[in-house]
């Protein structure tokens, strides 16, 4: 179907002599007035209607191509929406590690509970697909890069210091250990993040679509801090 605009229609008459002159080219035709147009079923060439109408003071004019609306683009999530699912975990991490302690709740305790969650929980999500881990990591951590089996062996890492974080297991070498990876893992995220880089954060596996930015700076030097602490204390 292709619809043609007529010009020089002025009343009903006009409409009925356009509709007989376009008939004998384009059967089928439709000529309304409200708007001037003539609306022929299938495609039509404007010469040959013109052709038609010629010698009269009615005129057709080419179809005008219709540029379809913009499709909006789908609005960017806030920042609450894109890191929800962080902030819930962490919220459930600290609110276990003050309930588990009853009625004497203690900072260095809470501390350590709270990295033990934290570990636990965290390791979880990168076990639940280890090589998609190991893949995202290796986009900005220093190490996985050149060595890629310490993407696979990260996420043990973590759930071994989750159960020593729980078992208040070696608390020195723990917190040594934690201090080290934690700072590690930070110097390439820091630095993902400076170069702005697009890239998925793997803190909770590939589970949560992530991104990279200064969340995650402060989820890594905030257990640093914590490591550092309690080594200090």
């Amino acid at each position: 179907m292709t619809t043609f605009e007529i010009t020089g229609m002025t009343c009903g008459g006009c409409v009925k002599r356009v509709q007989a002159k376009l008939e004998a080219v384009a059967p089928g035709v439709q000529v309304q007035l409200k708007p001037p147009q003539a609306t022929v079923p299938g495609p039509a060439d404007v010469n040959t209607l013109q052709a038609a109408l010629a010698g009269s003071h009615y005129g057709v004019t080419a179809p005008a191509v219709v540029e379809p609306p913009p499709v909006p683009a789908a609005l960017a999530p806030s920042w609450f929406a894109t890191y929800r699912p962080l902030l819930l975990i962490l919220a459930y991490i600290l609110g276990a590690s003050m309930l588990v302690q009853g009625a004497q709740v203690h900072g260095m305790e809470t501390m350590r509970y709270f990295m033990a969650g934290f570990f636990l929980v965290f390791s979880f999500f990168k076990l639940l697909d280890v090589p998609a881990f190991a893949d995202a990591y290796a986009g900005y951590d220093l190490l996985a890069r050149r060595w890629r089996p310490w993407g696979h062996i990260y996420p043990y890492v973590e759930l071994a210091l989750g159960v020593a974080y729980l078992a208040n297991f070696a608390p020195l070498w723990t917190n040594a250990v934690t201090l080290v990876v934690m700072g590690f893992s930070a110097i390439g995220v820091i630095g993902a993040v400076l170069d702005k880089r697009a890239i998925r954060c793997a803190c909770l596996g590939t589970v949560f679509q992530l991104p990279m930015s200064t969340v995650t700076i402060i989820e890594d030097v905030g257990m640093v801090l914590m490591a550092a602490a309690a080594l200090w204390l």
